[in-house]
């Protein structure tokens, strides 16, 4: 079930908020699970199974690897967190890339007049999401950061927590535990609070991103011999736009449902076109897969700790990570290798700090958004020949023009729609939108607010009624 389905917002949502409002604060957690095991059933199907089997081992094995006196030197621990760990990350492995692996070791068998059966599965909705929190939530227990729960509905209300359980923000276990006891009084302030930061995330959805979408899609599909300069550079800026107002806004609705629940969840953008270096980016996107990599690999690995030598191979390693977490292809390997590659030049030439000179920033800014913009080609592509052919192009100006299906896509209402999600790139790097909205008391927040409320809200509510919306992109992950 999508968060900009007719069923979800005018049946599902209601209905769970309806709930929380008005039955006693200790059944919060409790309609919380249930709906989101009924959220996640209605997705998924029987996908639902593997959720509930991966929840079960993390929460039994929670409670052993709280410190015990009689585990001195915590090596009963640490077998079981190893355990539960390499068991969290097998049935990542077996569903999301077993395909993928049985597909390059049939492509080498061929080569030798050998044939070898392909795997053929389909990724279950939010397994990288979950496999995640998993994770989290074991590490942050071993390490004594915070208590194991006893309460299986407070450990559903968790794990599977509707609004971040498809497609994030990744929330650390540490970030939600004092949450999860059910000390929420002020339930009216806490939905007036996350309405309009949710109705913020369907207008950057419904309005702008969908609205991007078929010429995005128009020039991707654009054939190698008709690709041109103009075609090129117009589908990487429209997907760069799409996707961070596609992603941005699903974060942004799943912060405000969280908040209408009582929960705070992570933020997960901040303004990152407005970044000066690569090493600035990924502090601004998707913050809390950046934040979940550095605590639970590029720490342990011993970050900077050792050198510029392990300091680079940490980088490297997660990276590869990165891309392969966003899936089993070449394309998010390359894209994944692409960052890691630049973090890795920035930190070796002392290139991650901001320059002083104003001057020297707007030109550091502008060749940071250039280099994400032809690393989202390889993350958009799909295979590496054609990412390489529009990058090609993109490199090479020519007279060629749009083809006929970019110029059909291309209205006048997604023209202007593409101008003003452009500006976001030139405006100033703070304030974030979404935490100006959900917090500040200022005449700005006040204005955007009722602009959101008033105007937005109806055009999307209108856009979703019509069926003029898509799946939203992370959902694949």
């Amino acid at each position: 079930m999508s968060f900009i389905s007719p069923l979800f917002l005018w049946y599902f949502m209601p209905a769970v908020l309806l709930a929380v409002l008005v039955c006693p604060r200790s059944w919060r957690n409790g309609i919380v699970a249930v709906g989101s095991l009924l959220f996640y059933t209605i997705g998924a199907g029987s996908w639902l199974l593997l959720l509930l089997g991966c929840m079960v081992v993390n929460f039994f094995a929670g409670p052993l690897l709280e410190a015990s006196p009689w585990d001195l030197h915590g090596k009963r621990r640490k077998r079981i967190l190893i355990a539960v760990i390499a068991f969290d990350v097998t049935m990542l492995v077996i569903w999301k890339y077993a395909g993928f692996a049985t597909q390059q070791i049939a492509a080498v068998t061929h080569w030798f007049g050998g044939d070898f059966p392909v795997a053929h599965l389909v990724v279950p909705i939010g397994i990288s999401f979950y496999t995640f929190h998993h994770i989290s939530y074991v590490v942050d227990i071993y390490r004594g950061e915070r208590h194991a729960l006893r309460n299986p509905v407070a450990f559903a209300a968790y794990i599977a927590m509707f609004p971040q359980l498809v497609a994030g923000p990744i929330v650390r276990y540490r970030e939600i535990a004092d949450q999860l006891p059910q000390l929420r009084s002020h339930r009216l302030d806490d939905i007036a609070a996350g309405f309009p930061r949710f109705a913020l995330g369907l207008c950057k959805k419904a309005i702008i991103a969908d609205s991007l979408s078929p010429m995005v899609e128009a020039c991707f599909a654009t054939p190698s011999d008709q690709m041109t300069f103009a075609t090129a550079w117009l589908g990487a800026i429209g997907y760069t736009l799409q996707l961070f107002f596609d992603f941005s806004g699903y974060s942004d609705m799943a912060i405000g449902l969280g908040r209408m629940l009582g929960f705070r969840l992570p933020e997960n953008f901040a303004r990152p076109y407005s970044s000066v270096t690569i090493t600035e980016f990924w502090r601004r996107w998707h913050m809390s897969l950046s934040r979940w990599f550095r605590d639970y690999v590029y720490i342990p690995l011993g970050g900077n700790r050792h050198g510029a030598g392990h300091t680079y191979r940490n980088l490297c390693v997660v990276f590869v990570l990165t891309g392969f977490w966003h899936g089993a292809q070449w394309t998010f390997l390359v894209w994944g290798c692409f960052h890691g590659a630049l973090l890795v030049i920035e930190r070796a030439f002392g290139l991650d700090l901001q320059p002083a000179n104003r001057g020297a920033r707007i030109a550091r800014r502008a060749l940071t958004l250039v280099l994400v913009v032809f690393g989202w080609v390889f993350f958009k592509s799909a295979d590496l020949p054609h990412a390489l052919n529009m990058i090609g192009h993109m490199l090479l100006p020519d007279f060629g023009g749009l083809g006929a299906a970019v110029e059909s896509a291309l209205t006048n209402q997604r023209l202007v729609i593409l101008l003003a999600a452009l500006a976001v790139v030139f405006l100033p790097s703070h304030p974030v939108t979404g935490p100006l909205l959900e917090s500040s008391r200022s005449r700005p927040a006040t204005a955007l607010r009722i602009g959101v409320m008033t105007v937005g809200l109806v055009y999307a509510a209108i856009l979703v009624a019509t069926g003029t919306f898509s799946p939203f992109l992370y959902y694949q992950f």
